[in-house]
């Protein structure tokens, strides 16, 4: 047995309408892009570890410098992977309570929580422009890069979920579909 509101709410989300307008074909690109850099940097992640691990174990010397890369590009995949599920709406996302509401109460909750992640994007971007800023002289220990490009994923990050967001919020107001980047 289906759920009415359930039923109602998958083809009634949006009236089937995919949102072609100018945010969307900028976004979907940018978010494509940003999922083929985190999977990339998922796989660079990997040959490093493996690396650091025939280093330590078959040559005996460790490579210094492997921990620190690692550490850096798993920010990187992290945060620009969560942009991109903002986006693509592959995050965690509690809608039980949701699918259970009228269609106009449950549009405008979705608008509301898509200006609170427009909002918690704006406070990623300033924050980590603001820790960038502070650390910006400092060198990473064994890579000798600034310590700053451990702050660049957070604002990018927080900007991209910013334009994501805007991007929903437009496409709910006009009732349309924001088409997820991998189809």
């Amino acid at each position: 047995m289906t759920d009415p509101h359930v039923a109602d709410h998958e083809h009634d989300a949006v009236s089937g309408r995919r949102s072609n307008g100018v945010l969307s074909r900028i976004n979907a690109p940018i978010a494509r892009a940003g999922m083929y850099l985190s999977v990339t940097g998922l796989l660079v992640i990997v040959a490093i570890v493996f690396y650091q691990v025939f280093g330590r174990y078959v040559l005996n010397s460790s490579p210094t410098w492997t921990e620190n890369l690692a550490l850096v590009l798993i920010l990187y995949v992290t945060l620009i992977g969560a942009a991109v599920g903002v986006r693509d709406a592959g995050h965690i996302g509690m809608d039980s309570l949701l699918v259970m509401l009228p269609d106009h109460a449950r549009e405008k909750i979705e608008i509301v929580i898509h200006v609170l992640v427009a909002a918690f994007g704006v406070a990623m971007a300033y924050n980590g422009w603001i820790l960038g800023a502070s650390v910006g002289t400092v060198k990473i220990p064994n890579l000798g890069l600034p310590e700053v490009i451990r702050y660049v994923p957070l604002i990018a990050s927080g900007l991209l979920i910013v334009s994501f967001s805007i991007e929903h919020i437009i496409a709910l107001l006009r009732r349309e579909e924001v088409v997820p980047s991998w189809n």
